[in-house]
């Protein structure tokens, strides 16, 4: 009976863990400690992650999001901070969004990440079957970024940053 008490509780946590989405917040205070970041170079899974996205957004009557550089900055950032303290969370989501807010004049700001999705395909049909994280993808947004980081054991980290401006 233990056994399965744990299996069942392994599964409940490795299901909440493998992906993970942050509700839309409207922001209204600002942080204007960092500055603009022009210049991102993209891997292939987030180019990929953002043409899965915007051709979904198409095909259901909405329009296509526009990518930013500095948003995808601050995705990777936090991807950087999930691997090193192994964890999948949104923390410092309100510090990614003020900085949104501040330097690029968004309105709203949305977050999803997910974990360890083998492909670009995989990730995007995750968060589509999860009705947070497609609430974030079939919000009212204009902007967005992506960062897809492995980790040493070539684990991904996905964090997708949504924006309206």
């Amino acid at each position: 009976m233990k056994s399965i008490m744990r299996s069942v509780v392994f599964i409940i946590l490795i299901t909440s863990v493998l992906s993970c989405s942050k509700d839309s917040d409207d922001v209204t205070e600002t942080n204007t400690t960092a500055g603009l970041v022009t210049n991102y170079t993209y891997n292939n899974d987030e180019l990929e992650v953002m043409q899965l996205i915007n051709n979904y957004r198409l095909s259901i009557g909405l329009r296509k999001l526009e990518i930013v550089n500095h948003i995808s900055y601050k995705s990777a950032e936090h991807d950087l901070y999930m691997i090193a303290n192994n964890v999948v969370n949104h923390n410092g989501f309100e510090d990614r969004s003020e900085n949104i807010v501040s330097v690029l004049g968004a309105s709203k700001v949305g977050e999803n990440v997910a974990y360890n999705y083998k492909t670009s395909a995989d990730v995007v049909k995750g968060w589509l079957e999860s009705p947070g994280h497609k609430e974030n993808i079939e919000g009212d947004y204009t902007h967005f970024g992506i960062a897809v980081k492995l980790d040493s054991n070539g684990r991904k980290y996905y964090t997708n940053i949504f924006a309206k401006i």
